[in-house]
C-alpha cells in the first residue's frame, strides 16, 4: 500500500474514532442507547476534513453503536442521527422525560 493511501486510512480511521466517541457522550443512558444524536457546526466540519468523509466516518461511527445512521447538512450544520425504530418502553420514558422539562420550563417562565 503507498504511503499516501496509509496516511489516509489513517486519518480516516481517527475520524471514524472521533466521531464515535463524540456519539456516544451525547447518549443518555436511561435511553439504553436509542435517541442519538449529534450537531456538528460549520467550524468542526471544517476542522474534520471534506464533507463526504465526515458524512461517511459518521454513518460508520454509527453502526458501531448499532443505530440506522443518517446525516442532513441543514444551513452548514450536519446532524447524525440514530433512526431506529425506538422500542414503546423506551419510547414512554423519553415522552415521560420531556413532559417533565416542559412542565418545569413552564413553572420557571411564571
Amino acid at each position: 500500500m503507498a504511503p499516501k493511501d496509509e496516511l489516509a486510512r489513517r486519518r480516516y480511521e481517527h475520524l471514524v474514532d472521533r466521531l464515535e466517541g463524540l456519539l456516544r457522550a451525547g447518549l443518555k443512558p436511561e435511553y439504553a442507547g436509542y435517541y442519538g444524536q449529534l450537531v456538528l457546526g460549520a467550524e468542526h466540519l471544517e476542522e474534520m476534513g471534506d464533507l463526504q468523509d465526515v458524512r461517511r466516518a459518521a454513518r460508520e461511527a454509527g453502526s458501531r453503536l448499532g443505530w440506522k445512521t443518517i446525516t442532513r447538512l441543514v444551513g452548514g450544520r450536519l446532524f447524525v442521527l440514530d433512526d431506529r425504530e425506538v422500542p414503546e418502553e423506551i419510547e414512554k420514558r423519553a415522552a415521560d422525560s420531556t413532559v417533565k422539562a416542559m412542565d418545569r420550563a413552564w413553572r420557571e417562565d411564571r
